[in-house]
């Protein structure tokens, strides 16, 4: 139960007030204690229904029994229906046509009949959606794998390119992490074109999914305009470009027959597979996330590996250690975050007073510490070759593709636990790999340097704008803040600081690439500021303070719909979260003092929304998705944000108004 809200009283002085936020902080450490996975911390990851619908679609393609767990992946999946029939990218975002078809297309593989008044929903939503031909390329391609869409209508990408130089402006290391590992193996399959069996048997163009067609005798829809249309459009540029190179593509794909040209595709295939097989992690992972797991088993069993073989048997296990089986039903996560997760639980515990030698902080330590990638390889190198490694992943396997905001963040927890770490070999390798990973333009990005050739994102496949992975202020901020507790202070986080100084938003705000959305950034970007000693006086310090507080909602929370990164208006605005009231209150203790009223009315939010009773006592209930995959996109909902940000924000104002250091903001950096 919810203690009952009561904005209209009194805010009390400061001396109740941070007695009320240490009582809840100390029921917030509680609980944390008791949710821990033996020595560490990793919670439920959940995105949307398609993850789960494509693994269904991946044991259908490989003829395993979808007998198993039937029933559970049924009820998880009607679970997340919304009213009008549809399947959206989170559950307080507008119904979403490829999230929806792939969902149907799932129950039906699953046995549920079209008569089911639920389908029946489901189908009138498409329909009134535009029909299936709506869908994005991905949706294309997964049912374009059972002859439900046309090969001949998803972009043509050929094996081909995993041969081109990284030095050339267009190759596999010029797209982000996430979209390299899922396509490469996506090359082997589009090469192959496969059709596999449904229930039903095996056809080219089965009718199974005709009815939710507007004309299903006309399925070889474009999936974008003509070459000449575009050049009317928009004139000569990358999207022109692409569009052009897709027909040439295709030419070479259709005479790929002739001599020459099977050669140089065996020879391409043979690098896909043999990139695959590399990647593959011991456990079975491919980068830890979802779609390159599934699409490097799909790839390996065209290219002739049986099922019972040892990287696809080991990547089978990797993604069933995905899945979730309790009373919501059976789903599987897109991924799995325990060092991200451990790291901030640390950091909540330790800034709400937890003994730094408390042994349950000290065996999560010694976990954090045990993940630290020391390999001399991954993907990363390919443009940082005289980086040496030192980073932290974001999962359990994942030694191709550590990443910066992760690093960053166990930077902050073990210096936050033991100053003299500072000066130690993990958080020195740490930092000097960070350092490596610095852009141009002085920011940070998550995976790769310099990896902003936004024109990719022009590429007829790419229908999500995420192809690339440029700096961004959220990372850009926790990384200055990890150099400000661990003193670094030279010409880094000068051109941090710069960074940050050119990309404010004209409102004062600051962007929020993997969190929703700019409350995050602009918390991460001051909390950095403020470590790295810009005082409260610079203009873009004060001008995000302004934002802040004038985006805090009247019951004193802070919260902001996924419907910000695609309408600027919504910027700050939507009903309060305990996550997003953490981070504002967070980014305003940065530089205002405990006695701030816009302080004090979100910690007082926190403070009465604190759950009193239940499993989840001492935590705080948040169904939003405040957690972003890409942008307008894929969104995320990190079961633990609701939780260690919170306690975060509670333990600094106690702190601060306890008297304690704050960080340095005399001197600007």
């Amino acid at each position: 139960m919810s203690k009952p809200e009561n904005v209209a009283r009194a805010a009390p002085p400061i001396g109740p007030r941070a007695e009320a936020a240490g009582r809840a902080a100390a029921a917030a450490q509680d609980y944390l204690f008791r949710i821990r996975r033996g020595d560490h911390w990793c919670a439920e990851l959940e995105s949307n229904t398609t993850i789960t619908a494509e693994y269904v679609m991946l044991r259908q393609a490989l003829g395993l029994d979808l007998s198993v767990r039937r029933e559970q992946t049924v009820r998880y999946l009607f679970g997340r229906q919304k009213e009008d029939g549809s399947w959206g990218i989170a559950w307080n975002h507008p119904g979403d046509v490829s999230t929806t078809v792939e969902s149907y297309f799932a129950l039906r593989l699953l046995g549920v009949g079209v008569e089911d008044p639920r389908l029946c929903r489901a189908e009138r939503f498409i329909r009134d959606a535009g029909g299936i031909e709506k869908v994005r390329v991905f949706t294309r391609i997964n049912l374009a794998l059972f002859g439900l869409f046309p090969w001949e209508a998803v972009p043509a990408v050929p094996p081909e390119v995993i041969l081109l130089p990284s030095w050339a402006p267009i190759n596999i290391y010029r797209l982000a992490s996430w979209a390299r590992s899922t396509m490469v193996p996506l090359f082997i399959v589009f090469h192959h074109r496969p059709v596999y069996a449904l229930p039903g048997g095996r056809s080219t163009e089965s009718p199974l999914l005709d009815h939710l067609w507007l004309d299903p005798a006309h399925k070889r829809v474009p999936y974008r305009p003509s070459v000449l249309a575009e050049l009317r459009r928009s004139g000569l540029g990358w999207r022109a470009f692409f569009d052009g190179s897709d027909v040439v593509l295709r030419a070479h794909d259709a005479v790929r027959g002739i001599a020459p040209l099977r050669a140089l595709r065996a020879r391409a295939l043979r690098a896909c597979e043999e990139w695959v097989l590399a990647h593959e992690e011991t456990t079975g992972d491919f980068g830890g996330i979802f779609p390159p797991m599934v699409n490097g088993v799909l790839a390996l069993t065209l290219q002739g590996y049986a099922l019972d073989s040892e990287p696809v048997r080991r990547a089978l296990a990797a993604i069933e250690a995905f899945s979730i089986d309790d009373t919501e039903g059976f789903r599987v996560e897109a991924c799995q975050s325990p060092v991200w997760d451990s790291i901030l639980g640390l950091v909540g515990l330790l800034d709400s007073g937890v003994d730094p030698a408390d042994p349950r902080l000290v065996a999560a330590r010694r976990w954090i510490e045990s993940q630290q990638l020391s390999n001399d390889w991954g993907d990363w190198k390919v443009y940082n070759r005289r980086g040496q490694p030192g980073g932290w992943a974001f999962e359990y396997a994942n030694t191709w593709y550590p990443d910066v905001d992760d690093t960053a963040a166990v930077v902050i927890g073990l210096v936050k636990q033991d100053p003299a770490s500072r000066s130690g070999a993990a958080v020195s390798r740490a930092i000097a790999w960070i350092r490596s990973m610095q852009n141009r333009d002085g920011g940070f990005a998550a995976f790769d340097v310099e990896n902003d050739r936004t024109y990719l994102n022009d590429i007829p496949f790419s229908d999500m704008d995420s192809l690339c992975d440029p700096s961004s202020p959220d990372v850009t901020g926790r990384v200055l803040e990890a150099f400000g507790l661990a003193g670094v202070h030279d010409d880094a986080v000068a051109r941090g600081v710069a960074y940050l100084r050119h990309s404010q938003e004209p409102e004062g705000s600051f962007f929020g690439r993997w969190g929703v959305n700019y409350v995050y950034g602009t918390s991460n970007a001051l909390n950095g500021l403020a470590r790295v000693g810009v005082p409260a006086t610079d203009p873009m310090v004060a001008r995000a303070l302004r934002w802040l507080e004038a985006v805090q909602n009247p019951d004193g929370g802070f919260g902001e719909g996924l419907d910000s990164y695609a309408d600027r208006t919504r910027m700050g605005k939507g009903p309060s979260t305990a996550s997003q009231t953490a981070w504002g209150v967070m980014g305003l203790l940065a530089y205002r003092p405990a006695s701030d009223p816009a302080v004090a009315r979100g910690v007082d939010w926190l403070v009465a929304h604190q759950l009193d009773a239940g499993p989840a006592a001492g935590s705080w209930r948040e169904e939003e998705f405040t957690g972003t995959g890409f942008p307008r996109h894929f969104y995320i909902r990190y079961h633990l944000y609701r939780h260690y940000f919170p306690l975060m924000a509670l333990g600094r104002f106690c702190a601060a108004a306890g008297g304690s250091e704050r960080p340095r903001t005399a001197e600007a950096a």
